[in-house]
């Protein structure tokens, strides 16, 4: 049974969070996973909200989250990641879906996230493991 995916990526940073989803998108295909959704959220705090809308989808599978949190003047990137990656864990185990955190930061300079672009594939990665191993131990 293929695995069906969701991408979720952040507008935010778009140089950087648009070459993540191209490389989510490729190593999807690479691993032989489906790309049935790519949803665009303003900012990596507006994403869960779009997770929530996929994982009540019964053709996704697994949920990949996108994005690059890059340190200000204050401590507003810390915030934003800390409360983002919290509900999208929350939103994983309420749906006993996967939802992957390919979102780089907080208290990241921009070098640092352009250097972590190709972590968007271990998001996927992750993702096709877990429906994986979901699914051998649903068949127990």
């Amino acid at each position: 049974m293929s695995i069906r995916l969701a991408l979720v990526v952040s507008e935010y940073n778009y140089d950087i969070t648009m070459m993540m989803l191209e490389r989510a998108k490729e190593h999807a295909e690479f691993l032989g996973a489906e790309v049935r959704y790519i949803a665009k959220a303003p900012g990596t705090f507006d994403i869960p909200i779009l997770v929530k809308k996929l994982l009540e989808k019964d053709d996704v599978d697994a949920v990949v989250t996108l994005g690059a949190v890059i340190e200000g003047e204050t401590e507003h990137d810390e915030i934003v990641m800390h409360n983002a990656a919290r509900k999208i864990e929350d939103l994983s185990v309420e749906f006993g879906k996967p939802v992957t955190l390919g979102i780089s930061g907080p208290g990241e300079s921009r070098l640092q996230a352009e250097a972590r672009i190709e972590k968007a594939k271990d998001a996927v990665e992750a993702a096709v493991k877990l429906v994986k191993r979901l699914r051998s131990l649903e068949e127990r």
